[in-house]
């Protein structure tokens, strides 16, 4: 059971944040705006590339820009590095995602979010009793993972894995953040920010399908304000989930900004992979990096 729950646990981990885009092109413009930025110091050039964590092996090759920035680089940068998920200890991190004891999910949701997770379930086929001991966090992002799986896309072929195996044994690989940070994250939400996660995690899985096709084609097309849209839909309609975002998003934007920031103070030339919500907005990475007075160039 510990060994499925790991493979469970691995999955999820790697459609952390649901920063989940697609894209496929024949041919590649090189006039067309990507989801790349090139930030430049005085020393040394950082790109940043707005991550897909889930992919479809058909929507590779990447655009020939990405493909050229990863080339040129010495550094590969992270969120966390996915391929070392097999070393997460399962067992303590399974602990942070199950209720321990009598402890079950219905002790901890209201009656009305309770009753909207049983129908949901049942719509999906998915028998409650196997849930009743998830966290709502783990919970909402075991059905995110189940979701997308569905609809065909395979986390062993997001773009985080494609760049660690293309690094592995050449490139120095570093971490942004890592998947204890992660995990504490999400874990350490309050029961009402749990619950407003699994409930528009829920909502959203309804109209997963179509939402993947806008995001495909906004993210294909270098277009930041629409990703940004799709991205803050949920907060814009219910400002209750302000807090989530902030420490989902917000917080972690200021803190791998730093984190370039050092990078860019060094020698060498570095790719960042981060997923793409983190680069967009006011107060995304791109803004922050450019109010410090770096030179930044969407390619």
């Amino acid at each position: 059971m510990m060994k499925r729950a790991g493979q469970l646990l691995k999955i999820i981990l790697i459609l952390f944040l649901l920063h989940i885009f697609a894209h496929h092109q024949a041919v590649f413009s090189q006039d067309q705006k990507t989801f790349l930025w090139r930030v430049q110091s005085k020393t040394s050039t950082v790109y940043v590339l707005g991550s897909i964590h889930i992919f479809k092996k058909e929507n590779y090759p990447l655009h020939p820009k990405i493909e050229n920035a990863f080339g040129q680089s010495d550094v590969l940068a992270v969120e966390a590095n996915v391929g070392g998920a097999g070393n997460v200890d399962a067992q303590k991190l399974m602990e942070k995602a199950l209720y321990p004891g009598d402890e079950t999910l219905d002790k901890h949701l209201s009656g009305e979010t309770y009753e909207f997770v049983k129908k949901e379930l049942e719509g999906l086929g998915i028998p409650l009793q196997l849930v009743q001991k998830q966290r709502p966090w783990f919970l909402a992002l075991t059905l995110t993972s189940l979701g997308t799986l569905k609809l065909g896309y395979d986390p062993n072929s997001g773009i985080d894995m494609y760049f660690l195996s293309k690094a592995k044994g050449k490139k120095r690989i570093l971490e942004l953040e890592s998947f204890d940070y992660q995990i504490r994250l999400l874990s350490e939400f309050s029961e009402n920010d749990q619950e407003l996660f699994l409930l528009y995690t829920l909502k959203d899985l309804r109209l997963l399908g179509r939402e993947l096709d806008r995001m495909i084609r906004a993210w294909t097309s270098g277009d930041i304000k629409s990703v940004e849209s799709i991205m803050t839909k949920n907060m814009t309609e219910d400002g209750r989930l302000s807090s989530v975002y902030e420490k989902l998003i917000y917080e972690r934007n200021r803190n791998m900004a730093s984190r370039i920031e050092d990078l860019l103070k060094e020698k060498e030339t570095c790719f960042v992979v981060v997923g793409a919500a983190h680069l967009v907005g006011s107060r995304g990475m791109i803004e922050i990096l450019k109010e410090k007075g770096y030179l930044v160039e969407q390619l």
